[in-house]
C-alpha cells in the first residue's frame, strides 16, 4: 500500500514510481525458473537470463498502453458464483460461445491468455525463432505468475470492497521484497505437463481457495496493530511513501503460514515447466547450433490515460 506525499507528481511517473519496485517478485520467479531446465534448455537461457528476469515485467507495463492487455492477468472467479470453476470452460472457444467475448473480458481472461501465451511460445520453438522464444518465456512467466496470486482471482483483488485497500501490493510485492531472502524456492527439475489446459486451471483454483485467508488474516491481524506499528515510511525514486511496516509484514507471512513462499514456488515451477513442455512440443529443436545475439528491440509502450486499468498497489 503506498501513499505518495508529493501532489505535484505526473501521471506517467505515478505509473513507474509505483510500479517499478513492486515487478520484484516477478523477476526473482522468472529468473529462479531458469535454473530448473534440462542442460539442453539451460545452456540456451541462461546466457539471457537477464534477458528472462528484466521482461518479466513487461506485460505489467503493457497494460497501461495496450488495449486488451488487462484483462489477461487476473480472472474474477467469484463473478460466476460458487461453481465457477464448473461452470466455466476450460476451452477459450467454448467460454465464448457460453458468455461471450466482452463478458469474459470484462471479468478477466487470464487462464485463456495464458495458454494462447504458451501455444505461441510452442510455435516459436518450432521455428527456432530464438528472439521470440526468450520474449515469449519472459512474458508467459508473467501471466502464470499472476495466476497464482489469489487476488487476481477474485473481484475484490485489492480488498477494495472490505475496506482493506493496498492488500494486493502487500501480498504480492512488500512481503516478498522484504522476506524472500529467507525463502527456499528451489523447486527441482523442470517436468513435463500433459494437459497445460488443465494444469492452468488447476493453479487458479489453488490460488483462489486461498482468498478468504488472504483477506480475513489481513483483517484479525491489524486488529492488534495501531496504524503507526502497521505502516512506516521509506524513500521511493525521490519520493517519501507510506508502506507496510517490516513487523507487520512478518507478522502476516508468519499468520499465512508460509503462503506467498508456497506460491511462488508453484509459480517458479509452473513456469519452468510449461518452458520445458512447449520445448517437447515442439520437437525438441536444438537451440544450441550456432551463435545467437539477442535483438532487444524495446517495445514502445507509451500510456493511454484512456485505458481501464485495475490498480492495486
Amino acid at each position: 500500500m503506498i501513499f505518495l506525499l508529493n501532489p505535484h507528481i505526473s501521471f506517467i511517473s505515478l505509473i513507474l514510481s509505483l510500479h517499478f519496485w513492486g515487478f520484484f517478485a516477478h523477476q526473482l520467479i522468472n529468473r529462479v525458473a531458469v535454473f530448473s531446465l534440462p542442460p539442453e534448455l539451460i545452456t540456451f537461457y541462461k546466457p539471457h537470463i537477464q534477458f528472462i528476469t528484466e521482461k518479466a515485467v513487461n506485460p505489467d507495463r503493457r497494460r497501461y498502453a495496450v488495449a486488451g492487455e488487462a484483462e489477461k492477468h487476473y480472472i474474477d472467479l467469484d463473478v460466476y458464483g460458487d461453481s465457477a470453476l464448473h461452470v466455466l470452460p476450460v476451452f477459450w472457444f467454448d467460454a465464448v460461445e457460453k458468455f461471450g467475448e466482452d463478458s469474459l473480458r470484462a471479468h478477466g481472461i487470464g487462464p485463456w491468455a495464458a495458454y494462447l501465451t504458451f501455444t505461441n511460445l510452442t510455435k516459436a520453438f518450432e521455428k527456432k525463432n530464438k528472439d521470440a522464444i526468450l520474449r515469449l518465456s519472459a512474458d508467459l512467466g508473467h501471466y502464470l505468475g499472476d495466476l497464482n496470486v489469489p487476488l487476481h482471482t477474485t473481484k475484490n483483488y485489492n480488498g477494495q470492497l472490505t475496506g482493506q485497500e493496498g492488500i494486493h501490493g502487500f501480498w504480492e510485492s512488500r512481503v516478498p521484497e522484504l522476506l524472500s531472502g529467507n525463502f527456499s524456492l528451489w523447486i527441482g527439475k523442470a517436468e513435463y505437463v500433459d494437459k497445460p489446459q488443465q494444469a492452468i486451471w488447476e493453479a487458479v483454483a489453488t490460488a483462489h481457495s486461498q482468498v478468504d485467508s488472504v483477506l480475513q488474516i489481513e483483517r484479525e491481524l491489524s486488529k492488534s496493530f495501531s496504524e503507526d506499528l502497521k505502516y512506516s515510511f521509506e524513500e521511493r525514486n525521490g519520493l517519501t511513501v507510506r508502506v507496510y511496516s517490516r513487523e507487520f509484514t512478518e507478522a502476516y507471512n508468519f499468520a499465512l503460514n508460509g503462503m506467498v513462499e508456497r506460491q511462488m514456488k508453484n509459480s517458479i515451477k509452473m513456469i519452468a515447466d510449461f518452458w520445458y513442455t512447449a520445448w517437447i512440443n515442439a520437437g525438441q529443436p536444438d537451440l544450441n547450433t550456432d551463435d545467437f545475439t539477442l535483438t532487444e528491440v524495446e517495445e514502445v509502450l507509451n500510456p493511454d490515460p484512456k485505458l481501464k486499468v485495475r490498480e492495486h498497489n
